[in-house]
């Protein structure tokens, strides 16, 4: 284990240094492309190149460092860092699943490169500066759109595309002969670094993934994060806006207070009817309006700079600064109040300073601030006024809620990307193998082979999260390693219990077999001819759905039991040397039924062995004939049980191939030719095909038994 942690630490070790790597020659190449003015970037070749060799989270982080480190030389740089991240996205995806390895998949995956850094990048060019950033973007999409609507944007985007296919391009083939400069030993122990457990091959992972419901931890994880970011960035860029806003207007509020006072200042209170009675032509007057022009443009925001005088039901001016969107009015010109003035025309025809006033009228939505004006008796003759446009405000307002967003959304994918790599990594991965092989567990208890080698996997895993995770895993090994060894133990036990009881058959079968001075080996023999045609029926595929391997096994062990009814046969009938009579043969036949009352016994006696079933039905059934002609109960065809048919055939064969004190045994070519013709009157055809279609393994059980060579 020490030895892997230290292999894991050096690959983890170069994952970072491949990061610093790729964040350092994307930082330089957008650096030259910035300072020569080139209309191309470059700064995605290390994150292409990282996002080939250690995946995606590595790619996104790359590409969102070397953003922010770009905007100490190019302030615009982070607000495409969106650009940036959605490239590392994609090349980690079309890497992921191989498309990049042939011709066709890098110039896919070029032009989709391209698409994002060409037409987002381009989208993102005209949200912050209302157009194309590089003059040779704008002169070359003039010539195909001269106008400046919507046909003039879609021309940028497509010179912008132009460009990107070339600058992706080409940051594609350096990224290209960067990876292959590393070994891919290297480059796959980088990519696998991240890994808290041993990494599954493309095989078991697809598996895994292939196999996860819609309502995977995976999913419900990463609907949360997804969830968690985007409120996350809501709340951010909405406290942001909020702050910006207040700050703003209280600092432009600010501005047109002190702008109104300084107006206060350099107008002369004592000449205010000589400015309103002959405006310009007044000695003074245009020097005053210079310094007024001064005051506005050294006075942030504010918009309209005026003095004007109160009377009762309007006001006059005496000063007006032309502004873009409104001409200036004449000294003297009158205008009635706006509605928002009207509570305040009492406080003001006093002379008495009034707060700031928010309106949106005549002048547009603005803020305006008032400051009393006084002649050299100290009364107030007239009000020096500063307007601070609201709408201007709120356009920047808008123009801040872009940039936050455009930077936040790199942060956002950041973010998630990181979730999703350590939920990955950490939880769902860990748990999703961990159930697989949980699985495999559940569907190898049948063969001890399959739970030795389901422990074997899960303990390959080698989850090492260093939490409740790992703690987990431990506790599912020692559980199915202790169940294993469980079902091992118990498989001893019922092995000695399963051979216990093959000898009692043996030995209840013996017994009956010793009363009978005619049966040499017999259960032996006959065993052996009905494990023959049971797998030679299964193997031509008769009688699928019965044939079971335990229905097999159940019949073969029950096969020395078919003559336990001979238990109840005189000695005189069961060894007579002669032919039987009528009344001795009704006794012979009453085995059947006797040995159906005996297994009847045993399995009340023994509840659940399966196998006795068979040995009732064979003791019963194995005379009853095909055609319906045998005894004890005149059964025919497939009503007869299968094991009885099977049995039937053995057990006539053993009798015409083995010597009676009543005659001698049957050649074999003679026995087999008997067993033929009852195909299909005394036997079921398919026990016969089966039988004749396997006389080598016949005639070897004959050899071993009956010393003779077939």
């Amino acid at each position: 284990m020490k030895l892997v942690s230290k292999k894991t630490n050096r690959d983890i070790i170069h994952r970072n240094i491949s990061i610093i790597v790729g964040i350092v020659v994307n930082t330089i190449l957008a650096f030259l492309t910035y300072h020569f003015g080139l209309p191309i970037y470059l700064d995605t070749v290390g994150t292409i190149t990282v996002s080939a060799i250690a995946g995606m989270f590595p790619g996104i982080l790359t590409a969102v460092l070397t953003n922010i480190i770009c905007s100490i030389f190019n302030e615009n740089a982070l607000y495409y860092s969106i650009i940036n991240v959605l490239v590392a996205v994609a090349s980690a995806w079309f890497i992921s699943r191989n498309l990049t390895k042939k011709k066709s998949g890098i110039l896919l995956y070029t032009i989709v490169v391209a698409f994002i850094g060409g037409v987002l990048g381009m989208c993102t060019q005209w949200l912050l500066v209302g157009g194309p950033q590089f003059d040779d973007v704008r002169d070359t999409a003039r010539l195909i759109s001269p106008g400046n609507g919507v046909l003039f944007f879609l021309a940028t985007l497509l010179v912008n595309f132009g460009l990107n296919i070339v600058d992706k391009g080409l940051s594609t083939a350096l990224a290209v002969f960067a990876v292959k400069m590393i070994p891919p030993a290297r480059r796959h122990a980088i990519k696998n670094s991240g890994w808290k457990q041993t990494p599954p091959t493309k095989y078991e992972l697809g598996k895994v993934n292939k196999d996860s419901g819609k309502s995977s931890v995976q999913g419900r994880v990463s609907l949360m994060l997804a969830a968690l970011a985007i409120c996350l960035t809501l709340v951010v860029t909405c406290i942001s806006i909020k702050l910006y806003y207040n700050n703003a207007k209280k600092e432009y509020e600010t501005n047109a207070i002190n702008a109104a006072k300084f107006v206060s200042a350099v107008v002369d209170g004592d000449r205010i009817e000589d400015y309103i009675k002959e405006g310009k032509e007044v000695e003074g007057y245009l020097e005053t309006e210079q310094l007024m022009y001064h005051i506005r443009d050294n006075a942030p925001g504010v918009k309209y700079l005026y003095v004007v005088k109160i009377n009762q039901n309007n006001c006059t001016y005496v000063f007006d600064l032309d502004s873009e969107d409104t001409p200036a009015m004449q000294p003297g010109e009158q205008t009635p109040f706006e509605e928002a003035f009207e509570q305040y025309i009492p406080t003001l025809f006093a002379g008495e300073e009034i707060d700031p006033i928010e309106s949106d009228d005549i002048s547009g939505w603005v803020l305006t601030a008032y400051c009393p004006i006084k002649n050299s008796l100290g009364e107030t003759v007239c009000y020096a006024g500063a307007d601070v446009s609201m709408e201007l405000l709120s356009d920047y307002a808008k123009d801040f809620l872009i940039k936050t967003l455009l930077i936040l959304s790199g942060f956002f994918v950041l973010i998630l990307g990181y979730g999703f790599t350590v939920s990955g990594y950490y939880i769902v991965y860990p748990i999703k193998c961990m159930t697989e092989c949980a699985k495999e567990f559940i569907k190898g208890n049948v063969e001890q082979t399959s739970l030795d080698k389901s422990v074997k996997r899960i303990k390959s895993l080698n989850i090492s999260t260093n939490d409740e995770v790992q703690e987990l895993y431990e506790s599912v090994c020692k559980m199915e390693e202790d169940m294993t060894e469980h079902v091992r133990d118990i498989r001893h036990y019922a092995d000695a219990t399963a051979k216990m009881q093959n000898g009692l058959i043996i030995t209840m079968a013996d017994m009956v077999e010793n009363r009978d001075s005619d049966t040499g080996a017999h259960i032996q023999k006959t065993s052996a001819y009905v494990k023959i045609i049971l797998e030679g029926l299964k193997a031509k595929g008769y009688y699928a759905d019965k044939l079971t391997e335990k229905y097999m096994a159940d019949c073969v062990m029950s096969a020395p039991l078919h003559d336990v009814g001979k238990i109840n046969i005189p000695d005189a009938v069961l060894n007579k040397p002669g032919k039987l009579t009528d009344e001795e043969y009704a006794i012979m036949k009453t085995h059947t039924t006797a040995g159906k009352k005996i297994m009847e016994n045993a399995i009340s006696t023994v509840s659940g062995e399966n196998y006795l079933k068979e040995a009732r039905n064979m003791a019963a059934y194995h005379h009853e004939r095909w055609d319906g002609k045998g005894y004890p109960e005149g059964l025919y065809g497939e009503v007869i049980p299968l094991s009885a048919r099977v049995m039937a055939v053995a057990d006539v064969f053993d009798a015409l191939t083995s010597p009676r004190v009543y005659k001698p045994a049957f050649p074999l070519e003679k026995a087999l030719s008997i067993i033929q013709e009852g195909s299909g009157t005394q036997f079921d055809p398919k026990c016969v095909e089966v039988f004749m279609g396997n006389l080598t393994e016949v005639k070897i059980i004959l050899k071993k038994y009956n010393n003779q060579d077939y």
